[in-house]
C-alpha cells in the first residue's frame, strides 16, 4: 500500500488541496448565497470558486506540484488562472443548467429540492468535472516538467563544543 501511495503522492496531494478548497468553496458559497447574494446562486458559486482558486494556486505550487515546473513564475501563474477560469465555467455549468434549463428552482420546485439540486449540480458534479480538467491541464501546461524544482532536503546543523565552530 505504501508503494502505491508513494507512486501517486502528487495525485494525493492534489486531492487533499482540492478537498480543502472544496470545504472553503462551500463555506464561501453558502455564506454569500444565504446572505448578500440570495437571488444569485451562480454568482455566489463563481465568487466562492474564485476565492478557493487563489488558495489552490498557492497550495498547488508550494505543495502538490512542488517539484514540477518548467515555466517562469509569472507565466505559470497566468496559465494557472486561465485554466482555473475555464474550470470555473465548467464548475458553474451544471448549476446553471439545473437552475435555468431544468428550472429546478422555486417556485417550480420546493426549497429543499432546489437546494439539493444546487448542491449536487454545483458542488458535486461541477467540482468533479472541474477537478478532472484541472488535474489534466495543470500537469500538461502549468507544471509540465517533472523534477524541474528538485526537492530540497534540509540537514540539521549540529553545534560543536568548540566556540565559533560548527560540525555537520
Amino acid at each position: 500500500m505504501r508503494t502505491l501511495l508513494f507512486k501517486h503522492r502528487e495525485l494525493l496531494k492534489f486531492a487533499m488541496v482540492g478537498g480543502a478548497c472544496f470545504v472553503l468553496t462551500n463555506i464561501v458559497n453558502y455564506s454569500l448565497k444565504l446572505t448578500v447574494l440570495r437571488g444569485n446562486p451562480v454568482t455566489a458559486l463563481i465568487l466562492a470558486v474564485l476565492v478557493a482558486t487563489v488558495v489552490s494556486y498557492v497550495l498547488s505550487r508550494e505543495w502538490s506540484f512542488r517539484t514540477r515546473g518548467g515555466r517562469e513564475r509569472q507565466h505559470e501563474a497566468a496559465l494557472f488562472f486561465v485554466i482555473s477560469g475555464i474550470a470555473v465555467g465548467l464548475n458553474s455549468l451544471p448549476l446553471a443548467i439545473s437552475r435555468y434549463v431544468l428550472e429546478l428552482q422555486t417556485p417550480h420546485v420546493g426549497l429543499l429540492t432546489q437546494e439539493i439540486a444546487d448542491y449536487f449540480s454545483g458542488m458535486i458534479l461541477g467540482t468533479l468535472v472541474a477537478m478532472v480538467f484541472r488535474w489534466w491541464a495543470f500537469k500538461k501546461w502549468v507544471f509540465p516538467q517533472a523534477g524541474a524544482r528538485p526537492r530540497v532536503v534540509r540537514t540539521p546543523v549540529v553545534e560543536s563544543d568548540e566556540p565559533g565552530e560548527r560540525a555537520a
